[in-house]
């Protein structure tokens, strides 16, 4: 038993080594994923005229959310989500970047989110649903209802179906893990500028 179990091990290593050399396509997919939603976070909440956040973020920050410093948060936050963006897209410095990545994702999580449960779009049937995605199911029912006597409701679905967005911790996590990922692998063999430049200055 033990030796076919260690033939199939064997077996199995064998095969997957000859894959070494893609080992550099999950990172780079995690990165071209990341990117667009990082700078668009950060974006929407710096005015790069000014280099500042936007006044309605700086309100957003102090008054919706109650955090300390909001102008310094939304600061750190918005420049942070923009260079983690730029940093992700060409490679470079990866493992250090996703640090404070993974913190604002935390931070969006747990102060933001963590009240409105897991799921980002409400759906009773998915797992952890709660009495907040119970209750967007009934809404959900009597828009659909609304929709259906008084508006066009095949052209208004023509797209998708209708939702109702539930802004649970499920995105902010689910980039946290995407991060934890890229801080231990780092951008990539061959499609980073961290792994050719540490191929032209080698350890001391």
């Amino acid at each position: 038993m033990n030796n076919l179990i260690g033939k199939y091990y064997y077996l199995q290593n064998h095969l997957l080594d000859k894959t070494a050399c893609l080992s550099g396509l999950a990172p780079l997919l995690l990165r071209l994923y990341l990117i667009p939603v990082f700078w668009m976070a950060g974006a929407s909440k710096i005015d790069f005229t000014t280099l500042m956040p936007y006044e309605g973020t700086v309100q957003w920050f102090g008054g919706y959310l109650g955090m300390p410093l909001p102008t310094l948060m939304a600061f750190l936050a918005g420049w942070t989500e923009v260079l983690g963006a730029i940093f992700l897209a060409a490679g470079f410095a990866v493992r250090w970047i996703s640090v404070p990545l993974m913190v604002t994702m935390l931070v969006a999580a747990f102060v933001v989110h963590w009240p409105n449960g897991w799921q980002a779009i409400a759906d009773v049937s998915a797992p952890f649903a709660n009495e907040r995605v119970a209750e967007a199911a009934i809404r959900l029912e009597r828009a659909k209802e609304i929709l259906t006597e008084h508006g066009n409701y095949e052209w208004l679905t023509g797209r998708g179906s209708l939702v109702i967005l539930n802004n649970g911790i499920e995105f902010a996590i689910t980039y946290f893990v995407m991060l934890l990922s890229l801080f231990f692998t780092g951008g990539g063999r061959y499609v980073s500028m961290d792994y050719w430049l540490s191929r032209c200055f080698p350890k001391p």
